[in-house]
């Protein structure tokens, strides 16, 4: 899918479809700028707080420790920026279950070691502060809302250089193959405006720009 395929294109094709929230906000980027991930979303709440727990990280560590082959951990921290949630060692954790990578409305720290891993994350920012005592998981594997869109687990998260879009569970075949088919149609266009056509003649013939 990752080879085929990309943001922009699923996100047209969700928005033809009818579902023109499903980019996450812009804030969220990648690490690094050829970084692409797909995968099935496995949502993650984490919050502020402001004192440091008896026992940290209890739910943060259930919650990677529960990923499964092919997941996206997507985390939302409602865009806070005290949170530093996602480092390299969890970055280990993730990538020895078979995660494909991570999205985070956060921070992140580590982000030497993990380009050297090259697991895929995306994030809002970088910063070198621990998560204990400044945010704690208190959900994981149920719906949250993540970078303005609502994200299930079990929902296609896809990102490239132009963001992350979320393509729900119950129309990803649908999703998948309206874009596929604008990619076909975007490879035609491309080779008429490289032979000289108008953008005008190509836009009137196939509809795409």
């Amino acid at each position: 899918m990752e080879e085929q395929l990309y943001a922009a294109v699923i996100s047209d094709a969700l928005d033809t479809a009818g579902f023109r929230e499903q980019a996450l906000q812009y804030t969220i980027r990648p690490l690094l700028p050829e970084t692409v991930v797909v995968g099935r979303a496995m949502p993650v709440l984490c919050l502020d707080v402001y004192e440091i727990p008896d026992e940290p990280y209890q739910q943060e560590i259930a919650a990677v420790d529960s990923l499964k082959q092919d997941d996206v951990l997507i985390c939302s921290t409602n865009g806070s920026t005290r949170i530093c949630f996602w480092g390299e060692l969890l970055s280990t954790a993730a990538q020895a279950r078979g995660a494909r990578g991570a999205v985070i409305d956060g921070f992140i720290r580590d982000v030497r070691k993990i380009m050297q891993m090259r697991f895929s994350i995306f994030t809002t920012g970088i910063s070198p502060v621990d998560s204990n005592g400044r945010g704690e998981v208190v959900a994981y594997n149920v719906p949250i809302e993540c970078g303005g869109v609502m994200v299930n687990p079990g929902d296609i998260v896809f990102g490239d250089a132009d963001g992350v879009v979320i393509i729900p569970q119950a129309v990803e075949t649908e999703i998948i193959a309206a874009a596929l088919e604008k990619v076909s149609g975007e490879n035609r266009t491309r080779n008429a405006l490289r032979e000289g056509a108008t953008l005008r003649e190509v836009f009137d013939k196939y509809g795409i720009l």
